[in-house]
């Protein structure tokens, strides 16, 4: 099975928009870091006058078609923000109590 990157990416935020608002009114709060993924690309390009270069993330044991393609191991380091606060943390949780930063 494989899956273009930006469909991972795309799924992960919205995993972490879902923990937010799940937290609302929780005692406990996270603060969201920098989320590292680790993940196997196999690179694809597509022939023709547009031609488009693809990275998918293959799940470990995938089915031979990707067995011929090169695969490499990378490692992405995101530090999500909100657009309405790129110099704040975002917490995994609702609004901030009196003293948290």
């Amino acid at each position: 099975m494989s899956v273009e990157l930006s469909e991972v990416i795309a799924e992960l935020r919205a995993e972490l928009s879902a923990a937010m608002h799940a937290g609302d009114g929780e005692e406990l709060r996270f603060e969201l870091g920098p989320v590292e993924l680790e993940l196997t690309l196999a690179v694809s390009r597509d022939a023709g006058p547009s031609a488009k270069v693809k990275f998918w993330v293959v799940e470990m044991g995938a089915d031979a078609k990707f067995s011929t393609q090169s695969t490499q191991r990378i490692r992405l380091s995101l530090d999500p923000r909100r657009t309405s606060a790129p110099d704040s943390r975002m917490m995994i949780t609702g609004d901030s109590l009196p003293g948290e930063r």
